[in-house]
């Protein structure tokens, strides 16, 4: 144990806030055990990315693995597009049912769905399951002004959204990111004057980003998409044991006596 002075204090499971959700693009069973084993605590939400779990092996396996670490299992928003834009809702709660999955994501980031009946889907499913709703565009050309963002995530969340998830995709280059991964600081700040931070969970697939959104809102800032090899070294990033955020929350006396 490291009794180091200084350490920002963590939110602990079941977390309400401070949460990390980590994207599974493909994992075998062996590589979520030894994520799992490593870097378990640190872990809130796993979602087997986009429509991986169409074409992956093992996933009733892997859900419950996922679950006996206290760790919420969900399949990806495009998927759950996929399935709506065939008009097979009822399938779709067939196949979350069948994998005994207890959360689940409504997005609408592929497709356009009205925003009223995207609400619809929310509330009847959060009756039974722990939702999470996306919001903003997969497309770079698509641009959705900051009155709208927050329009949509009010509504979603009163709806029943757990939580509304800030789209990047993975490649961290949209929606609340210009195409070069800075954050749309303009956008991210005039959301934050009407939504809830610890209701929003952003996604932060790149350090960069990461380590900006918790300078600048948190070491308990929820954050997503994050690799599974990362989770480890974004939970550095959060107390201050990495180069990003080294000097975040030491005092001020120590950063003028040895900080350059």
């Amino acid at each position: 144990m490291y009794n180091l002075p200084y350490i920002p204090k963590r939110t602990k499971k079941p977390r309400k806030y401070g949460v990390a959700m980590v994207m599974d693009k493909g994992l075998s069973i062996n590589e979520a055990e030894n994520i799992i084993s490593t870097a378990g605590q640190y872990i809130d939400f796993v979602k087997l990315g986009f429509g991986t779990s169409a074409v992956m092996n093992n996933i009733k396996e892997k859900v419950l693995l996922y679950k006996k670490a206290n760790i919420k299992t969900y399949l990806g928003g495009t998927l759950f597009e996929a399935y709506i834009i065939r008009n097979m809702f009822t399938d779709y709660i067939k196949l979350i049912d069948s994998y005994k999955i207890d959360t689940l994501e409504v997005s609408d980031g592929s497709i356009a769905i009205d925003h009223d009946k995207k609400c619809e889907y929310i509330n009847k499913l959060s009756k039974s399951y722990t939702v999470l709703s996306e919001v903003g565009s997969k497309k770079a050309n698509v641009i959705i002004q900051p009155d709208k963002w927050i329009e949509m995530m009010e509504n979603e969340l009163s709806a029943g959204s757990s939580f509304v998830i800030a789209e990047a995709r993975e490649s961290g280059t949209v929606g609340i990111y210009h195409p070069n991964g800075k954050a749309n600081t303009e956008l991210i700040n005039e959301i934050l004057k009407k939504v809830e931070q610890e209701k929003i969970l952003w996604e932060a697939p790149q350090k960069s980003q990461q380590a900006w959104f918790i300078k600048n809102f948190g070491h308990n800032v929820n954050l997503g998409n994050i690799a599974p090899r990362e989770v480890i070294s974004l939970e550095t990033l959060r107390v201050g044991l990495r180069g990003d955020t080294f000097s975040q929350f030491l005092p001020e006396k120590l950063q003028k006596k040895y900080m350059p």
